[in-house]
């Protein structure tokens, strides 16, 4: 889960990531999720005694500064296989500062320092931001749909919706994608209509588009009906053809994931995720 802001680091950006160990630095970081999250108070997504835990014992915390003032923080921890890959389990980061990015680039440093190739996360695919951030700029890759992942969660970003999550996996030694154009001869198999999702049916296409709206979050307070739709119809064609065997190799405009179906997918048009897939690590 990852509500991090896009932005670019360079040598002159004025934040400053370093690894969190005492207490009351957990604490700010968990005061800093409440507010990103809209949580009420003791309800941060990870507790300062777990972050505690975490870092006591050679896992991932980290904080993001801006002349001292923490303005994002993530944590992490070993996930399977041993030795092979790091789970980031929660980014928050405020917007402006690019702290996400900032964040996203420590933890990759911090974790091939330790003989790791991959970082997981999940983040919810139909937030065209995070996205365009997971696999435009830093070039991760969905590899699994995995529905209702977290339960009911009564934050301000997630109440009243379900949590599916995409699950992404970041290829360390890859650096990050370029902009993918729509290839020739694709077909949109999910579009945004009207603000309301529309699924094309029986499509024979090897290469597919599949289209998320431009703001789920404000949907989910001014149209819950039409965020309900989307989260459904996206539930059907993401995730039927992650479990198909389709991979997703960009995001389109800032608006579509890029999916390539293999032959066999490609003969049938997607289905809907009958059950929730296991994963490797959860938050």
């Amino acid at each position: 889960m990852s509500p991090a802001p896009e932005g670019t680091v360079g040598p002159a950006s004025p934040l400053a990531v370093r690894e969190l160990h005492e207490l009351d630095d957990l604490e700010a970081v968990a005061a800093l999720f409440e507010r990103i999250w809209g949580s009420p108070p003791g309800g941060s997504p990870v507790s300062p005694e777990v972050m505690r835990a975490f870092s006591h014992s050679g896992n991932y915390v980290a904080g993001a500064y801006e002349e001292d003032r923490l303005v994002g923080a993530a944590v992490g921890f070993f996930a399977a296989p041993a030795g092979e890959a790091l789970h980031s389990h929660v980014t928050g980061a405020l917007p402006g500062r690019a702290a996400g990015l900032a964040l996203k680039l420590h933890q990759r440093d911090w974790a091939l320092a330790r003989g790791l190739s991959r970082i997981t996360w999940t983040y919810d695919p139909l937030v065209r931001r995070n996205a365009h951030f997971n696999l435009t700029k830093l070039g991760a890759r969905p590899v699994e749909y995995l529905p209702r992942f977290y339960g009911d969660m009564a934050d301000a970003i997630n109440d009243g919706d379900e949590s599916d999550r995409a699950l992404i996996s970041w290829d360390l030694t890859a650096g990050p994608a370029p902009a993918t154009a729509a290839p020739a001869g694709a077909a949109t198999a999910l579009a945004v209509r009207g603000g309301r999702p529309a699924v094309a049916r029986d499509l024979d296409a090897r290469t597919l588009l599949v289209e998320v709206p431009a703001d789920i979050e404000g949907l989910r307070r001014t149209d819950p009906g039409a965020a309900k739709e989307w989260r459904l119809a996206l539930r059907e064609v993401l995730g039927g053809l992650l479990a198909d065997g389709a991979r997703v190799t960009g995001f389109h405009d800032r608006a579509a994931y890029v999916v390539e179906r293999t032959s066999s997918a490609a003969q049938q048009p997607s289905s809907p995720v009958a059950q929730q897939p296991s994963s490797p690590a959860a938050q």
